[in-house]
């Protein structure tokens, strides 16, 4: 695991003042576990309509202004960025488009019914790939809103009355993905994606206006390539800062000891807080068990953070300490997770 970087808060404290805020970079799961035995990624794309449903193809183009080869240029655009986020993880041997297969959307405002595993499998094996990435589903929405506004404009002679031009336009490209494990005949995700694309423009007349619009194609498949790229991110493990309390109060060893921390010595401060672990006085026992376990999970070493803080609860009923066990209770199970990306 990566190592976990720290970060102090040096002017964070409780409204009791017994404690320290710090702050933790720790590594979570991926939204999508992928088997350890997939090494070889096949990519389909399946968002062709039908013929059955060419007919509302067409008019959902002309209702919503969709330029010729729109959709399908910014599926493919999506198939490429998956490929290539895809290609640069070391987590595949290879990753493939496999475009030679014509697949048929069955309708094209929802999602479509997931591939039969015969499908799959027979994909899988004539392809030599242990699992498919399918976008399922591809389409754009555009919208137009054109106004008008009086303005005046500047002339030699002065200025005079005008009417301004507005045109504003939403595209909405709209992706839908799966990942097929024939092996496990499991659907490994089902994903949605949504992303917005907003232009505008003014002028005097509305060919000036609508000069601004022109580039919606290249603005679509820029967007389109970034949802496939977004999407192959679902399969990587990533950080989050997290919060930890810890004491600072109850003997001179913690005054010091808040001290070092502050200084980033938190070896030399963990040292100090051991020799309070035999304290004759329950509370600051378990509060010096209670740091001891901060600082065995600041150090990477979970199954001692999770002793030390069951210690400061059943020992000493730090009552902090029962809501950190189940904060490392969590990390235990996550890291298991990750152990298997």
């Amino acid at each position: 695991m990566k190592k976990i970087m720290l970060f102090i808060a040096g002017v964070a404290l409780l409204a009791s003042c017994k404690t320290n805020q710090l702050y933790l970079n720790v590594v979570e799961p991926a939204p999508v576990t992928i088997p350890r035995d997939v090494k070889n990624a096949g990519i389909i794309n399946r968002y062709l309509p039908t013929d059955e449903s060419k007919v509302i193809d067409a008019i959902d183009r002309t209702l919503s202004l969709e330029g010729k080869n729109l959709d399908k240029d910014g599926a493919a655009e999506s198939i490429s960025g998956l490929k290539e986020e895809l290609s640069a993880n070391e987590r595949f041997a290879e990753v493939k488009v496999i475009d030679d297969i014509k697949f048929k959307t069955p309708k094209l405002a929802v999602f479509p019914a997931p591939l039969t595993w015969e499908i799959v499998d027979m994909i899988c094996r004539e392809q030599s790939v242990d699992a498919l990435f399918a976008l399922e589903k591809y389409d754009t929405d555009t919208h137009i809103d054109y106004s008008t506004s009086k303005r005046e404009v500047k002339t030699p002679l002065g200025n005079i009355p005008a009417i301004e031009h507005h045109a504003n336009m939403q595209t909405v490209v709209k992706t839908g993905w799966r990942i097929y494990y024939p092996a496990g005949k499991a659907i490994l995700d089902e994903y949605i994606y949504n992303e917005s694309i907003n232009f505008s423009g003014s002028g005097i007349n509305p060919l000036v206006a609508a000069a601004a619009l022109i580039g919606r194609k290249d603005a679509v498949n820029q967007v389109s390539n970034k949802a496939g790229r977004g999407y192959a991110i679902r399969i990587l493990p990533y950080q989050i800062r997290v919060t930890r309390d810890y004491f600072v109060k109850g003997t001179g060893n913690f005054k010091v000891a808040k001290r070092r921390a502050q200084m980033g010595k938190w070896n030399e401060a963990a040292e100090l807080w051991e020799k309070e672990t035999g304290n004759g006085k329950g509370k600051i026992a378990g509060r010096a068990c209670y740091n001891m376990a901060i600082i065995n999970e600041i150090n990477g070493d979970l199954d001692a953070a999770l002793k030390w803080a069951q210690k400061s609860y059943e020992d000493y009923n730090n009552k902090l300490a029962l809501h950190y066990t189940r904060i490392l209770e969590n990390r235990k199970y996550k890291n298991e997770v990750l152990n298997q990306q």
